[in-house]
């Protein structure tokens, strides 16, 4: 388990029945989670967020306000800015877990004794682009969603990176990786959150259990003679980090020489040092 410490514009307040309880920035949100199964803590810790997510009966939910906020605020960390926003599906555009990932990706990339070109595949908001783009490599962001690249090209200027070297493609993941190994195009790390479920955008059905090894294997292609690192992120229920380090190890482990691990990823309570799950992470390094 590795566990993101170094924050100061979030804090896991607590967590139980089935819920979580965060200060971002200075905002305090509630919102569901499947892994805090314990009994919480004092309800009166509770009471008063700034906002609750509730699910609906149809498996979806909604986001009520509870105290006056504005519709989108940012935190920091470090020398990274992010904007964030009361999402669907109870996301704010942040996972702050991933602030371990950060910390290793630029020791790579500024350790290295060359350029580093990242592909950033399900890229999301762009923490992972931001980050690495701060480290001094250039980037390659792709995701199928139009609104989310533009919210990643605003983090960007907002950590003050407007002019770093990168480049935003909105497309399926498996097709631009595809397409890449065709051009002769590539990469000295790749870096890929892949979602359980997912459409690109032309109707591309993603499902993980039956593509994520075929999208390994084609990034095995375009990684440089060199590479440095390939990291696999994922949030899917019941998919063992195991899984995800064995097929790293049957793809880039068994093209280039170097190690896999894989690890849970966490965030530890404020009232009691509990440590909550939060997804796995899978890693090959040279």
């Amino acid at each position: 388990m590795r566990i993101a410490t170094d924050w100061n514009d979030y804090e896991l307040i607590d967590a139980g029945d089935g819920e979580k309880l965060e200060r971002w920035g200075e905002f305090v949100l509630r919102r569901p989670d499947p892994q805090a199964i314990w009994p919480k803590g004092a309800e009166r810790l509770w009471e008063t967020p700034h906002a609750r997510y509730r699910r609906s009966n149809d498996g979806g939910g909604v986001w009520e306000r509870v105290l006056d906020m504005p519709k989108t605020w940012t935190v920091r960390y470090r020398s990274l800015v992010f904007r964030l926003e009361l999402m669907g599906f109870k996301h704010t555009g942040l996972f702050p877990e991933q602030a371990v990932n950060w910390e290793w990706m630029t020791e790579k990339i500024q350790s290295a004794t060359k350029p580093v070109r990242v592909l950033n595949l399900f890229a999301y908001t762009g923490g992972a682009t931001v980050a690495a783009a701060a480290a001094g490599a250039e980037v390659c962001h792709v995701d199928a969603s139009k609104g989310m690249m533009t919210r990643a090209k605003e983090n960007l200027e907002l950590s003050g990176l407007s002019d770093a070297s990168v480049r935003f493609i909105p497309d399926d993941a498996l097709k631009f990786v595809e397409r890449e190994v065709r051009r002769g195009h590539q990469y000295d790390a790749i870096i890929m959150d892949p979602p359980s479920f997912g459409r690109g955008p032309k109707g591309e059905i993603w499902k993980i259990e039956e593509q994520l090894f075929s999208l390994l294997e084609q990034s095995a292609s375009i990684l440089s003679q060199n590479p440095i690192f390939v990291l696999v992120n994922s949030y899917t229920t019941g998919l063992s980090p195991q899984v995800i380090e064995n097929m790293l190890a049957l793809t880039v482990g068994k093209k280039f020489t170097g190690s896999c691990l894989s690890f849970e990823l966490g965030l530890a309570t404020k009232r009691d040092s509990l440590i909550l799950p939060c997804g796995s992470s899978a890693r090959w390094e040279r």
